[in-house]
């Protein structure tokens, strides 16, 4: 079965940067390399939402709220998907999960805090 299991989560100030790690533990490549990897976030009291997602076909979709400041990358030999941020603002505050969707199947990570704050 697959396991997504994030890093990279932390404190930072404003205008820091900080790299989240996911990989897809348990998958094999050609299962992996099929299905939609992505970051969603979710700030105290509020909703989850899509932050950034790789397709298969290569395809990048982002928040506009991040559009510019983040960058999401998929590494399939290792199973991975990163997410770099930067100029990061108090209010990209919230708990980050790594999402993955195959064949009709959805997978999430545990979560990872990030906490923008002076």
């Amino acid at each position: 079965q697959v396991q997504l299991v994030e890093s990279g989560g932390g404190l930072v100030q404003p205008g820091g940067s900080l790299r989240l790690s996911c990989r897809a533990a348990g998958a094999i490549l050609s299962t992996f390399t099929a299905g939609t990897m992505g970051w969603y976030r979710q700030p105290p009291g509020k909703q989850r939402e899509l932050v950034a997602e790789f397709t298969s076909s290569r395809a990048t979709n982002y928040a506009d709220s991040v559009k510019g400041r983040f960058t999401i990358s998929r590494e399939n030999t290792r199973r991975s998907v990163s997410l770099q941020m930067t100029s990061l603002k108090p209010e990209d505050t919230a708990i980050y999960y790594c999402n993955f969707q195959v064949f009709g199947r959805e997978y999430w990570g545990q979560g990872t805090q990030v906490t923008v704050s002076s």
